[in-house]
């Protein structure tokens, strides 16, 4: 395999123009397919199979003509201190601001609140409920601007007007402010890395171009697949994420190649056969992992798992392929200064070696200034410098290798405690800051009608079957209406057909607590008992129905889902790293570092803990899909950094070192680029952390922190103390799978064997022989 990239690279380096217009063409394209596009607006959480879903579909079914994706808003109506609304002047006042929106464009109803009884029992608020005939997304400016009158017009008579509802809700910005913050560190940390501002400038390139294509394609396929503008921000944070690392770590090798002395297009070659092999494989992990989504079955997660798939792989593909074309057009500015002097400097030795006619074979010799310690991995203990802080970090880990392990896994231990507390749910206006106005509806809205008001249950009755439909719809809410915790229950309201009843209840608790949950159990019980006597068929629905319905059904999905991507990365890294310790300890590792990662969350979000920091007002749930996916992609990047940092220790070892010394070279010339590439990937994610989304916004705080723990925890401590603790039986694998595991030599060695008689590059443990195949 290492062969075939190394093949690759080399073409992609020769053929740069070509590469280059190819790449331009499919961003062109795409580009072209993505803005022509029409927009897709942000889909309702669907759970196919489960018993809320079924009276969704069963409501669209029986009820012909409703729309139950139109947009729908409420205005809630205060009277000021020791008023009522229904005073005339505050009553004419609601009523001629309602009146306005009568009959406007868009709008289907009004709800009149003095005869529909929605008036407080203290006569201090009212709500009125408008319904349109489109979704929220496809509201003309004109029918916003028509809502917003009228709540002014109210507020004008002194009555306070809040806004609840879809209508006025917008589109989650992608907080460009705090986006730009974190690219710009990650520009400072790749300058610093690679001591280039062309080098520094390559990755961010790359991955722009990446994550382009990929939010294009995405726009493109968006009507048609339904894809929400949240599948479009998680593809744009994975794909900065990934694309910029795989490509630092290409390029890093292929500055460490050219300062062995190696042409540059031979470089580029051995850059992509051995970096870029790991990158594939990597690339891989994450890809299975995000892909494996699709197990979970909801619908919105598949769709963030398979697009955010895509982007890797195209950050793959990119790094594999426009990268080295790119090495070729800035050719040795890629370089540090000193590197650059020192390939001048044997240029000019050989030219001179080349007028004189020293030696017979000289002039065919390569310059070989041998610093690439220096210059790539900047930890080299070349020329007797002292040793960087990769190389003293390595071998204090050796020295140290049981306390390291003991204090990496008590620490991240402890750090997962609160993650025990984890409550998932479907955040709502309650979890928006108090300055928003569907926030402060909602706080209106529970004091005025008590906190499950905004909650309510809806109880759907197929009574197709029954001999008599409105008998069965009242026993039925009789029913509900005894169980404790229900506040009140509304009169059946029937279909045209008169055969489908829908029952409103009102619990006395609010949406996302554990009694409102255990309320929507109790609720299932109570009918699945008269569903015989009646011969009906119930089912219950409603938001917190849905948040019980979709924890469970996630619940019950994650074993199977972490068994096949934890299966699989098994079994990828036994053949990659032809051992059976380390994909064993790299997935206990992982399962450390996304619990440490949950415990951040939840001490964050839920209880509040340093949430000034983050911009976070108001503390709620967990939205119910978020953990599984950020299992997903924190289990590809944790595989990431297993691979890029072990694949070195490895080659070094089936090269002749000894486990210990296998572990202090590998982070010699990986550790410093891990490093950068780890701190990149949290500068990303946290960027995401200042969008107004709670649900990108934890998911960026949990995909920060679990990188955090398992770069510099897990894989920058735990693993090098327990190779060490091992020593050369870590690498070791059982006869019987060694015959018949497959060899993909992600090290190299047959990349060696292949060019050994046609180039061998010098270094300081090497004969020098001529460079070929130019």
């Amino acid at each position: 395999m290492a062969v075939f990239f190394y093949r690759v690279g080399r073409w992609a380096f020769r053929r740069r123009r070509l590469v280059g217009v190819l790449w331009v063409g499919v961003l062109l394209v795409v580009g072209f397919l993505g803005v022509r596009a029409p927009s897709s607006g942000d889909e309702a959480l669907r759970m196919p199979g489960t018993e809320s879903q079924q009276a969704f579909d069963l409501l669209a079914e029986r009820f012909p003509g409703t729309n139950p994706e139109a947009a729908e808003a409420r205005l809630v109506f205060q009277a000021s201190d020791g008023r009522q609304v229904t005073a005339t002047a505050d009553k004419a006042a609601i009523e001629k601001a309602l009146d306005t929106l009568e009959g406007s464009a868009q709008v289907d109803s009004v709800s009149d609140p003095f005869t529909s009884g929605a008036v407080s029992k203290d006569g201090t608020m009212a709500y009125s409920r408008i319904n349109y005939t489109v979704g929220a997304d496809d509201l003309t400016q004109e029918a916003k601007q028509t809502l917003q009158a009228a709540a002014d017009q109210a507020r004008d008579a002194g009555l306070t007007v809040e806004f609840g509802g879809t209508a006025l809700l917008t589109q989650p910005q992608t907080g460009a402010s705090t986006e730009l913050i974190g690219l710009g560190v990650a520009a400072v940390v790749l300058f610093l890395t690679l001591g280039s501002v062309i080098a520094a400038g390559l990755p961010l390139m790359t991955a722009l171009v990446g994550v382009l294509i990929s939010l294009m394609g995405i726009f493109a396929l968006a009507r048609p697949l339904g894809l929400t503008s949240t599948v479009s921000i998680l593809s744009l944070m994975l794909g900065l994420a990934v694309g910029i690392d795989y490509s630092l770590f290409i390029t890093s090798r292929f500055r460490d190649e050219r300062a062995r002395g190696r042409e540059p297009a031979e470089a580029a070659g051995r850059a992509v056969g051995t970096a870029g092999s790991a990158v594939v494989f990597a690339g891989a992990t994450v890809f299975v992992a995000l892909a494996g989504l699709s197990v979970v079955g909801v619908p919105e997660l598949t769709k963030m798992g398979l697009a955010s798939a895509g982007t890797v792989l195209i950050s793959v593909v990119i790094a594999l392929t426009l990268v080295p074309a790119l090495f070729g057009f800035f050719g040795d500015r890629l370089l540090p200064r000193a590197v650059r002097r020192s390939l001048g400097a044997g240029r000019s030795h050989l030219r001179g070696r080349r007028s004189t006619g020293i030696g017979g074979t000289v002039a065919n010799e390569p310059f070989a200034p041998n610093v690439a310690g220096t210059a790539a991995a900047g930890s080299s203990t070349a020329y007797g410098k002292r040793p960087g802080i990769a190389v003293r970090w390595a071998r204090f880990l050796v020295r140290r290798r049981l306390a390291a392990l003991l204090v990496g896994v008590i620490g991240l231990g402890v750090a997962a405690v609160p993650a025990f507390s984890l409550e998932l749910g479907i955040p709502g206006d309650e979890s928006k800051p108090v300055t928003n106005t569907q926030r402060r509806a909602y706080d209106l809205l529970s004091e005025g009608f008590g906190p499950g008001f905004n909650g309510p249950l809806t109880v759907v009755v197929d009574a197709s079957q029954a001999a008599d439909a409105q008998a069965a719809a009242d026993t039925v809410a009789r029913t509900v209406r005894d169980v404790d915790g229900v506040v009140s229950v509304g009169a059946p309201v029937f279909n045209p057909a008169k055969d489908t009843a829908v029952l409103t209840a009102i619990p006395a608790s609010a949406p996302n607590t554990d009694e409102t949950r255990d309320l929507v159990h109790h609720i299932r019980s109570a009918v699945d008992a008269v569903e015989d006597d009646t011969h009906t068929s119930i089912a219950v629905t409603g938001r917190t129905a849905v948040i019980v319905d979709v924890s469970e059904s996630i619940y019950g999905a994650l074993v199977i889902y972490l068994a096949v991507i934890i299966g699989f990365a098994v079994i990828l890294l036994l053949v990659v790293f032809r051992s059976i310790l380390v994909p064993l300890k790299a997935a206990l590792g992982f399962l450390l570092s996304v619990g440490a990662a949950f415990g951040v969350v939840v001490a964050v979000i839920q209880w509040g803990w340093a949430s000034s920091l983050f911009g976070i007002d108001q503390t709620g749930p967990v939205m119910s899909i978020i953990p599984i996916f950020v299992i997903g992609v924190v289990f590809g990047l944790a595989m990431d950094y297993e691979v890029f940092l072990v694949s070195r220790m490895r080659e070094e070892y089936v090269h002749g070192a000894t486990g210990e010394d296998a572990i202090v070279t590998g982070f010699r010339h990986s550790g410093r680029v891990v490093t950068a590439a780890a701190i990149i990937m949290i500068s990303v994610f946290a960027g995401f952390i200042g969008i107004a989304q709670t649900n990108i916004r934890t998911t960026g705080l949990g995909m920060a922190a679990a990188v955090t723990f398992d770069a510099f925890v897990v894989r920058m401590a735990i693993v090098p103390a327990v190779l060490a603790l091992f020593g050369d039986r870590a690498w070791k694998l059982p006869r019987m799978l060694d015959r018949v595991l497959p060899n993909v030599d992600v090290e190299g060695r047959s990349l060696d064997a292949y060019l050994s008689p046609q180039t061998t590059a010098p270094d300081k443990e090497a004969t020098p022989n001529p460079v070929g195949g130019r």
